[in-house]
């Protein structure tokens, strides 16, 4: 009997020890957790400042990111003049090498922009529901007149840094894909790249109609 409790005097001894307040374990198996660095944020910007180095969390002018094509390249500055620029901008996706695989670009707007667009892109997504969803303001109506008049470029800019009370997809969305939706949307509009309406080319007395009839008249 004498044994055990000499073993358990020893046992609480030792456990007592290593609780004190002056204790030093000498070694921990995981030091990050132990002893925890603090890493310093760029919440401020303005101590960086002080040091000659001015950060805006913006990558640099010119970057492309790594993975993405040079020709989705956009340098714009957020500004009322690269707002204004923006509408000389032409969808690379126009080319007649370019393919668009158009299912993808009505699921990219789906999941990204139908939430307010509404899937019609009438303006009347779930977010806003004819008024009784959580948006107050009606999103806007794609299939409106200024908006079919809305050069695709101004379309991007706005979906790159955000307009009114709609964020920036810029993290959300790759360039490609931001030009994909607004293939998608045009195509749903029934215009063309700058706004004007797509022409028939079924219809007789123009373009590839006019071939086509006389082809099959021969």
């Amino acid at each position: 009997m004498n044994k055990y409790i000499f073993i358990a005097t020893v046992t609480f001894s030792a456990i007592a020890a290593g609780c004190g307040a002056d204790s030093n374990p000498g070694h921990s198996y995981m030091p990050d957790m132990t002893y925890s660095r603090a890493y310093e944020t760029y919440a401020s910007t303005a101590d960086l400042e002080k040091e000659g180095v001015f950060y805006n969390r913006r990558p640099v002018p010119g970057t492309v990111a790594r993975g993405e094509d040079v020709e989705f390249e956009f340098n714009l500055p957020h500004d009322s003049a690269g707002y204004a620029q923006s509408a000389q901008l032409k969808n690379p996706l126009d080319s007649a090498s370019a393919k668009v695989d158009m299912k993808e670009a009505e699921r990219l707007y789906l999941i990204n922009c139908g939430i307010c667009h509404g899937a019609k892109l009438d303006g009347n997504g779930p977010l806003f529901n004819g008024g009784d969803g959580p948006f107050t303001a009606a999103p806007k109506d794609f299939m409106a007149a200024d908006m079919k008049a809305l050069p695709e470029g101004t379309m991007f800019y706005s979906i790159t840094y955000g307009k009114g009370q709609m964020g920036s997809y810029a993290s959300q969305i790759s360039p490609k894909q931001r030009w994909e939706i607004i293939k998608f949307i045009r195509s749903k509009q029934g215009v063309g790249a700058s706004g004007a309406p797509a022409a028939d080319s079924t219809a007789k007395g123009t373009g590839a109609g006019v071939a086509a009839d006389a082809t099959a008249k021969k």
